[in-house]
């Protein structure tokens, strides 16, 4: 059994921890608070953006000038595997349940006969994937240094997501993220990038399913779209993630300090019993010792 000595240097240690987990659970709920207006003023924009996308789309996917960006190359066999995770831990099962959500689909992938290269967003998700797919790994993005994602940064990733595509290095480019639902729930999702994933429209236009004449044409037009396109999808995962990033963070942090709390009761409880145990057995050798004399 632990000496008094150490009991108590243990519930002192626990108290400190428990601290730091209550402060940055607070921490985590400020970030929270602008984290998800972000993203939910970001999903609006993005989805009326897929609803152009998907009038334009419907008219041009079967036209043999239409752009690669929407139709693809044909063929399937590299597949670019963008896992988007966050840059610190603590967070829970964040960072955990993309990389098991990214890692069904690469092993299915590779499986089947294909190839599969990989690019990181945020160091965690690296760290995670190189211990079993270093060979994969193509090039990682540090957002370290960023204190608030930005369009520019997600602009970025698209250029170089683009870049590849034209180099002919990859055939299909799959988004893997976290989109924001609740404190306590996160949703791991897939979305391909490339080419260009466009929602189904309502036939009835009384549905949001109208017609429009474009000018210039469809083509022309989606040629300039795609890729903002492509940048506006990686912004709102980078904005998702952001937002349930700070979710879990907060969550963690408020089940850790619960845990600290029933810790320190625990050890305080044994604490006390070791101590009253000391005191009884000094009084009971006191005793025996007048006795004897």
């Amino acid at each position: 059994m632990p000496s008094l000595k150490d009991l108590k240097n243990r519930i002192n240690s626990v108290k400190s921890t428990r601290k730091i987990t209550s402060a940055m659970k607070m921490v985590a709920a400020a970030k929270l608070k602008r984290a998800q207006e972000h993203a939910e003023a970001a999903r609006p924009y993005a989805e009326r953006f897929d609803a152009v996308m998907a009038n334009l789309a419907r008219a041009a996917k079967d036209s043999p000038t239409a752009p690669v960006l929407l139709t693809g190359t044909g063929r399937s066999a590299v597949k670019l595997f963008i896992v988007a995770t966050a840059e610190r831990g603590l967070c829970g099962g964040f960072n955990g349940s993309i990389v098991r959500r990214a890692r069904t689909d690469i092993d299915a992938h590779i499986k089947e006969g294909g190839t599969a290269k990989i690019l990181t967003i945020g160091r965690k998700g690296r760290d995670i994937l190189r211990r079993d797919y270093r060979e994969y790994l193509v090039g990682h993005v540090d957002l370290s240094d960023v204190k608030r994602v930005g369009y520019g940064n997600a602009a970025e990733i698209a250029q170089d997501v683009l870049a590849r595509f034209e180099a002919d290095e990859f055939d299909v480019a799959v988004l893997y993220y976290n989109k924001f639902k609740s404190v306590i729930s996160q949703i791991p999702t897939a979305q391909q990038l490339i080419p260009a994933e466009v929602p189904e429209l309502d036939e009835d236009p009384d549905n949001g399913g109208a017609l429009y004449e474009y000018e210039p044409e469809e083509e022309e037009i989606l040629a300039d779209l795609l890729p903002k396109n492509l940048a506006v999808q990686i912004f709102r995962a980078l904005l998702e993630n952001a937002a349930s990033e700070q979710g879990a963070r907060m969550s963690a942090m408020d089940n850790a300090t619960r845990n600290a709390g029933e810790m320190i009761d625990r050890l305080t409880i044994v604490y006390n019993r070791s101590r009253q145990a000391a005191i009884t057995k000094e009084l009971i050798e006191i005793i025996s010792g007048a006795e004897a004399l």
